[in-house]
């Protein structure tokens, strides 16, 4: 079925809206697979985790945002099972924020939802297309100077 299309179709709106998509039905299958605790919001968070954990500190430059809010987040992330805060291995002082193993089974629970996204759309455009999408979207991303951006680029999920 065909839908019509009242939104303005400059690229910037149509990745928009393309991104919205996606993300929307990920959080709605997320919610179907007992993850629907985790918000959009989390997801730069997960990022900074992966693979080894990192500091607080780490992560208020990774996510530019202060540390109260940070601390808030991780929180929230601890009390629902995702995270956890162990001593640094180096930093007596110092506390390193992990995945827990329910953090990992929402990180790879988000990366087959993601697969199988991608996969159906692939079926609508085309793999060809799929493919020549991704390959021209890595290539401007990756020559994207981010001197002129305020915060380095990085994915969301």
């Amino acid at each position: 079925m065909s839908k019509t299309f009242p939104y303005n179709q400059d690229l910037a709106s149509l990745l928009s809206l393309s991104f919205s998509a996606m993300n929307q039905e990920l959080h709605n299958r997320l919610k179907e697979a007992g993850f629907g605790d985790v918000r959009p919001a989390h997801s730069f968070l997960f990022q900074g985790l992966m693979p080894d954990g990192a500091t607080a500190k780490t992560l208020v430059a990774h996510l530019g945002i202060s540390k109260q809010a940070v601390s808030q987040m991780l929180d929230y992330l601890e009390e629902c099972g995702y995270v956890a805060r162990k001593p640094h291995p180096s930093d007596g002082r110092g506390k390193m924020v992990v995945l827990t193993d329910r953090g990992w089974s929402l990180v790879r629970t988000k990366e087959n939802i993601y697969k199988e996204i991608e996969q159906r759309w692939a079926r609508m455009i085309g793999s060809d297309h799929m493919k020549a999408l991704q390959q021209d979207l890595k290539h401007i991303i990756e020559n994207v100077n981010e001197e002129d951006l305020q915060h380095p680029l990085r994915p969301v999920w």
